[in-house]
């Protein structure tokens, strides 16, 4: 279904120029926001190698590309769903409902990317264990709760906590199983939570940074999220307490001997977090300058989880 010409955003988004347009679409594909999808399973090649355990490369691959393809299927749908409620009407020329004019194709292709990732998600677990496909449903059952009707529980406030759920035990422990030997083992739920539960703490602040530039739109169309419950300053100061989180949680395996000091690469995420803090205490109100905050949370989020995960696997090996 077409959306109706009258709709502002829509058409200010077809009529761009050929540079806005590339823009906009470049926005709208939001490449590096797939280092969230694909960090659980590194963190999991990095911990096994640690241990000295298998590492099976072609279910780490068939992993990947089926992390990327669902997380498609969610920021597409979160798209179609949010054109729904008319929260992207004005604030989100990127949207690609609003870039098409076409919720329906938008609707089939994130369909699409849903289908074929849960299809290459059974393989890998046919070729490990069960446990993984039915640990990605539920991620992607968290991920529909979220943003699709009737739930929506991300208008309710709930979006954080269901993120750091599926990105971090859910999906760790899903990538530990697919990785190792079709041996229809345990979920490793102590090894996914102290693994999973500070790398999924930096990808909850990316979500929770994707709200400040829209709080007015998203009080306006009802989306609860912390930002608008909190206020912008008292959203701000806790912005602090998810990288101190994120860090004590990767910092105690060490500290207790559990992991080597070589995971303390970790910290190669605090530069852009240290920006990010300076950032938004200084201009949390301050919409059109803090656009890009998500983004210095995605690469505190990146360098954190892939200096984490390297850190890991250097252990045994220097050891």
């Amino acid at each position: 279904m077409a959306l109706p010409a009258s709709e502002p955003q829509v058409v200010a988004s077809l009529h761009a120029d050929g540079a806005a347009r590339r823009r906009l679409w470049k926005a709208a594909i939001k490449w590096p926001m797939y280092a969230v999808a694909v960090m659980p399973v590194l963190l999991a090649a990095g911990w096994r190698w640690g241990h000295g355990e298998l590492v099976r490369l072609d279910q780490l691959l068939l992993f990947l590309v089926a992390a990327v393809l669902l997380l498609a299927w969610e920021n597409l749908a979160n798209d179609v769903f949010d054109a729904d409620t008319g929260v992207d009407a004005q604030g989100k020329p990127h949207s690609l409902v609003n870039l098409t004019g076409r919720r329906d194709r938008v609707a089939w292709l994130a369909n699409g990317a849903l289908l074929l990732g849960l299809a290459l998600m059974a393989l890998v677990a046919l070729r490990s264990s069960g446990a993984v496909l039915a640990l990605v449903l539920a991620c992607c059952g968290i991920g529909y709760a979220y943003q699709g009707p009737p739930l929506r529980l991300g208008y309710r406030g709930l979006g954080e906590p269901l993120c750091w759920l599926a990105f971090g035990p859910l999906a760790t422990a899903a990538g530990l199983l697919a990785l190792g030997p079709a041996t229809g083992a345990a979920v490793p739920w102590r090894a996914a939570v102290e693994l999973g539960g500070g790398p999924a703490l930096a990808t909850t602040l990316v979500l929770f940074c994707s709200h400040f530039h829209q709080v007015e739109e998203d009080a306006r169309h009802g989306k609860r999220s912390p930002v608008v419950r909190l206020g912008t300053a008292q959203a701000a100061a806790l912005v602090p307490w998810f990288v101190a989180g994120a860090l004590a949680f990767e910092w105690a395996p060490v500290l207790v001997g559990h992991w080597p000091l070589t995971a303390l690469l970790g910290a190669m995420g605090v530069p852009p977090a240290q920006r990010l803090i300076r950032l938004l205490r200084e201009h949390h109100d301050q919409p059109e300058r803090i656009t890009g905050s998500k983004f210095l949370a995605l690469r505190f989020q990146a360098l954190n989880g892939l200096g984490l995960a390297l850190g890991l696997a250097l252990g045994a090996r220097l050891g």
